[in-house]
């Protein structure tokens, strides 16, 4: 039997950013699901008790449920957290990390050290 492939979810109110972020983690073999916003997915996540992504991509920045309170939502479940944004605010840097988020990327990212960061968080090790 072979390993399940990897599940990511990626939370940002950009409909592009979702679409080119799935894109490029089906292309190296990461399903990946998107939601524009913080609600949509915290409501699926509570709907549904066996909806459980290996890692979680959020935006800083977004109406409704910032990526800030989306992880907060998420602590104590196990699953990493990485946060992609525009806006490289330090205060949300630090708020970030000290929710346990395991990377911090700007956009716009270099795609071999995003598709890295995400597979080390999906193996559980510290990002290079």
């Amino acid at each position: 039997m072979g390993k399940l492939k990897s599940f990511v979810v990626v939370v940002d109110d950009d409909e592009s950013v979702c679409r080119a972020i799935k894109r490029l983690l089906r292309s190296v073999g990461i399903a990946a699901e998107t939601f524009t916003s913080g609600d949509a997915f915290l409501d699926v996540l509570s709907s549904m008790p066996s909806y459980r992504p290996d890692c979680v991509i959020l935006d800083v920045q977004m109406p409704g449920l910032d990526g800030l309170e989306v992880q907060r939502r998420l602590s104590g479940s196990g699953t990493p957290v990485i946060f992609v944004t525009a806006h490289d605010d330090i205060s949300a840097r630090e708020r970030a990390f000290a929710g346990g988020a395991v990377a911090f990327i700007l956009k716009p990212f270099n795609d071999d050290l995003f598709i890295r960061t995400v597979r080390a968080a999906l193996e559980g090790e510290e990002p290079s």
